[in-house]
């Protein structure tokens, strides 16, 4: 399957500003890239790139006072399945995790996991199995929060998504997040393209999106508590503890957000009309 992607930005900046962007599709899947342009930017500024320690692409650029727009496309090949599921995988102790794993079992920006520990023991304690615990925490999510992006907020936690009962995908995916690893289930935040592959389309304007990953038996699994199901076509961009790690854009400076184009789809191979 080939699935187009890619973003055409606009910031207005009232002052020359230094520019963080984490965009690029994610160090680890650059093998499934079958074509891609530049990371186009406007004014032509020179930009520095440079990969974190946990394969993000980031790009730094000194942007001048006015308008800078930032734009990229591609087409990203995959083999078209759902999200791998394991039912049978278990939750493993903390003493058997690879190291890498063990940040993601501690609080973090948005996800208080300390604060949640008491909650997430009563309500999910008792679901026996990793996999089942952790589908029971996405099942509880997306119940109990209501999709609003009116109501969206940059610095809403997994806390105060819990209290308030709405939230967008970054706030399930908080939430999500906190409470397993309330339940000393590793769980790390990631960031990228989801299109409307295999599902009826949605008639809102398309954006990025926030699923997380649970680590079980000896790896990572998708769980996407804001849609709740099976997907296919996830690009990821990066991953982290949680938002605060990931930002797609830092300005160190004001900036407003002038213009946001998102693009995901399944590119359909043309039907052949028999003569």
């Amino acid at each position: 399957m080939d699935i187009r992607y890619g973003f055409d930005i606009a910031l207005e900046l009232p002052q020359p500003a230094t520019i963080l962007a984490m965009m690029d599709v994610h160090s680890d899947f650059r093998h499934c890239i079958a074509e891609e342009t530049q990371f186009e930017l406007s004014p032509g500024v020179a930009a520095d790139r440079f990969v974190d320690r946990r394969g993000n692409i980031v790009r730094r650029l000194s942007a001048p006072a006015g308008t800078t727009s930032l734009s990229l496309k591609g087409v990203f090949r995959c083999e078209g399945r759902e999200d791998e599921a394991d039912r049978a995988a278990g939750i493993a102790p903390a003493s058997n995790l690879p190291l890498s794993a063990l940040p993601f079992l501690l609080p973090s920006r948005y996800c208080e996991s300390d604060l949640l520990g008491e909650f997430a023991w009563e309500k999910f304690g008792a679901v026996s199995g990793g996999w089942a615990r952790v589908q029971a925490i996405c099942d509880f999510v997306h119940q109990r929060l209501r999709f609003s992006y009116p109501e969206a907020r940059p610095t809403r936690t997994a806390t105060e998504a819990l209290a308030e009962g709405v939230g967008v995908c970054r706030d399930f995916t908080h939430l999500a997040i906190a409470l397993c690893r309330a339940l000393n289930i590793p769980a790390r935040y990631c960031n990228g393209y989801l299109g409307d592959i295999g599902v009826p389309p949605d008639p809102a304007p398309m954006d990025f999106n926030a699923w997380f990953e649970a680590f079980l038996g000896d790896r990572w699994f998708t769980f996407d508590p804001r849609h709740n199901r099976p997907r296919i076509g996830r690009i990821l961009i990066s991953q982290g503890r949680d938002a605060a790690d990931i930002p797609m854009i830092t300005t160190f400076g004001p900036h407003a957000l002038t213009r946001f184009v998102v693009f995901t789809e399944e590119i359909k191979s043309p039907e052949v009309v028999a003569a």
